[in-house]
């Protein structure tokens, strides 16, 4: 369900500061599927472009970060989000697949969601310098210019890279917050850390996906991440 799917011919292939991007076309149906309840073509179309943006812009931050370290990689957009995997390089012969030390796979996986925020951030600051005014807590903002149009589009990448930012940073593997947990587990407890991230990831799963459906209403939330805890469970009974 996460994993890369296999290229079709309806892909959409291009390069982005060198970094190779694949757009799977069931990308654009989970989006549209996502955004559909608007009811409103143009909302639709401003969704599209929104998410489209933003989780290119995440996955372009995992990119760089393992550019940072020396690995090669590329960025696929599928139907459950975005992949950034790294590349096989040639080494002594044969092939190798450089893998990050623990703490550097930390800053791989952090450098998703916050390059989201620095994004968010800069919209803040743009609004901000152009005159108008932003609160997140209560949200409301307000724009000398643009109008209604403008601002759907703000209101939505800041919802998008905010709150799926953090959300994506819950302890729930496979998301970044569950890479994180679970490197950062490693670190501590070498021979017993991975067993103890796929049980914070089957518990924070769970609960997510309860506290979504009870207090969200949202069916989709609650099905996601109950399926992540489900699939951490499994994990650990094929384990241990």
């Amino acid at each position: 369900m996460f994993q890369s799917p296999q290229p079709t011919r309806f892909d959409l292939n291009f390069t982005l500061a060198g970094i190779p991007v694949r757009v799977h076309p069931l990308f654009w149906v989970l989006v549209l599927f996502l955004g559909i309840g608007s009811g409103n073509i143009v909302q639709i179309l401003i969704w599209l472009g929104v998410v489209f943006i933003s989780i290119l812009v995440h996955e372009l931050g995992h990119a760089l970060a393992f550019r940072r370290y020396e690995v090669d990689s590329y960025i696929v957009l599928h139907m459950m989000g975005g992949l950034t995997i790294p590349i096989s390089t040639p080494f002594g012969g044969g092939w190798t697949n450089a893998a990050p030390t623990p703490r550097q796979q930390i800053n791989i996986s952090l450098a998703g969601p916050f390059a989201g925020f620095i994004l968010a951030g800069l919209i803040v600051a743009g609004v901000v310098f152009s005159g108008g005014t932003i609160s997140l807590l209560p949200f409301s903002i307000s724009l000398p210019f643009g109008g209604q149009f403008l601002r759907t589009i703000i209101v939505l990448f800041l919802w998008v890279n905010i709150f799926w930012g953090l959300v994506n940073l819950l302890p729930v593997f496979p998301l970044d917050g569950g890479q994180v947990a679970r490197n950062f587990l490693i670190q501590f407890d070498p021979l017993d850390g991975t067993r103890k991230s796929l049980w914070l990831s089957t518990v924070t799963g769970a609960a997510i996906g309860l506290a979504a459906l009870y207090y969200l209403g949202s069916v989709y939330m609650a099905i996601l991440f109950g399926y992540l805890a489900l699939q951490s469970y499994q994990a650990l009974g094929a384990r241990y």
